[in-house]
């Protein structure tokens, strides 16, 4: 009975708090390496800085993810509506080979890099990634403006994107 008190009164603290969602990234994040489709390695902190002054839709994704692909028509019409949005593709893929056919395959438009680090590297450890595909917005300054969506349908993507 004790532990039955004892598990519901954890249980409704944990209701209780609350989780902030991040507006900037970590040090770590930002430092964490990815590979260029040219085969060349860089920071996410340097990726940022080249698109530094416009509005970044970031998808973390791979070829292999079918709830990824299924997603992408809808994010077709998104690049088409928001062309002034650079659309980030951080691909998750098993290795580099699987990650260049599935863009080619898949016609994917937008910029586009490897996650060399994977789900558990520094920028996925940041993201606390458990799902993909998972979106977020950067602003012009290079602030998450929204932190966490799973479906290029999300309210909160269109709403951050007219901003």
């Amino acid at each position: 009975m004790i532990k039955n008190v004892l598990f519901v009164a954890l249980a409704l603290l944990c209701l209780g708090c609350t989780f902030e969602t991040p507006t900037v990234f970590s040090e770590k994040a930002l430092n964490d390496t990815f590979i260029s489709t040219h085969g060349e390695p860089i920071t996410f902190q340097e990726i940022l800085e080249e698109y530094k002054g416009k509005k970044i839709l970031v998808n973390v994704w791979a070829s292999w993810c079918g709830d990824c692909r299924e997603a992408l028509p809808e994010e077709k019409r998104l690049f088409e509506e928001y062309p002034e949005v650079v659309f980030l593709h951080l691909s998750l893929d098993r290795d580099i080979e699987s990650w260049k056919a599935g863009i080619e395959k898949l016609g994917i438009e937008g910029e586009h890099y490897f996650m060399k680090s994977g789900w558990k590297g520094d920028f996925g450890e940041f993201l606390n990634l458990n799902w993909i595909p998972r979106y977020l917005i950067v602003n012009e300054k290079g602030e998450i403006e929204m932190f966490k969506a799973t479906k290029p349908t999300d309210k909160l993507i269109k709403e951050n994107l007219k901003k």
